[in-house]
């Protein structure tokens, strides 16, 4: 009896091989970040470089950097809080309610995304100054939020749309209301897409930078604008301080994002991409 001999396993060869290549920039951008100053702006470059706490030790004690890991955590998660709250109800009414210019509405709350920032900065800035809410932690919020809620409402109406009407209907013949229906059945079901939102509009939120620049000053300057403090004045372009400051930023949403990947990939094959 001949014993079976198995082949290389070439599909997990190649997923292994481009899974190093995709980690690799990541690696790199964090040995910049350990690096001495004098070994980064070297003539010849150094493939074994020194790796050094320093960088980490003076971002921290020349720089405001916690109160900018503070400022983003609050900024963005609130804005997302309130792209949720206000974006599921809103994809539910536009999924089942049928009334004149549902399309069309759908389609114009999808469309603000395609706006021009520079277009609508100077109206946000005067009206963030009547509000007094110029250089605050609320105002980068409230600008994420607004810039993001129609994001999240396309992505959520196109996997509420998926669901089978008749699981409500059953609901309603129970007796239960349109917000308990909601609620129970709908969000549990829509888990999936509701987080694929969320984190594409952390990310948005995360990445915006013309808005944060006019609205806020150094006291509510998050991640993404600190990281110019480090590329002027007389010490030059500090590019350790850059790669590490950036790693900072960077790293949580990875890490977010590899925690929920099933109900990512999930909302982003089933739901997202339809509708």
């Amino acid at each position: 009896m001949s014993k079976r001999i198995e082949g290389p396993r070439w599909g997990w060869i190649v997923l292994t091989a481009w899974g190093l290549f995709a980690i690799l920039p990541i690696i790199y951008f964090a040995s910049i970040a350990l690096r001495p100053r004098n070994e980064i702006i070297a003539p010849v470059p150094i493939y074994f470089p020194t790796l050094t706490t320093e960088t980490w030790t003076k971002i921290w004690a020349e720089w405001p950097i916690g109160l900018y890991f503070y400022n983003s955590i609050v900024a963005i998660s609130g804005s997302v809080f309130i792209c949720l709250v206000l974006g599921v109800p809103a994809a539910y009414a536009l999924a089942r309610y049928k009334f004149k210019g549902n399309a069309d509405i759908g389609n114009y709350i999808l469309s603000t995304k395609m706006m021009a920032p520079a277009a609508v900065v100077v109206p946000m800035f005067f009206l963030f100054g009547k509000l007094k809410l110029i250089d605050s932690v609320w105002a980068l919020m409230l600008m994420y939020a607004a810039m993001n809620l129609s994001i999240v409402v396309w992505i959520v109406r196109s996997y509420m749309i998926d669901i089978h009407p008749e699981i409500e209907d059953a609901a309603r013949t129970d007796g239960a209301s349109d917000l308990r229906i909601l609620w129970e059945i709908i969000i549990p079901m829509c888990l999936p897409g509701i987080i694929t939102a969320a984190v594409i509009a952390a990310i948005f939120a995360m990445n915006e930078y013309l808005f944060t620049l006019i609205i806020a000053s150094k006291n509510a300057y998050p991640l993404s604008v600190a990281l110019a403090n480090f590329s002027g004045g007389s010490d030059g372009i500090i590019y350790n301080a850059i790669a590490l400051v950036g790693f900072l930023a960077f790293f949580p949403a990875l890490l977010l994002v590899i925690l929920i990947q099933n109900h990512l990939s999930r909302g982003l094959t089933m739901g997202a991409v339809k509708g």
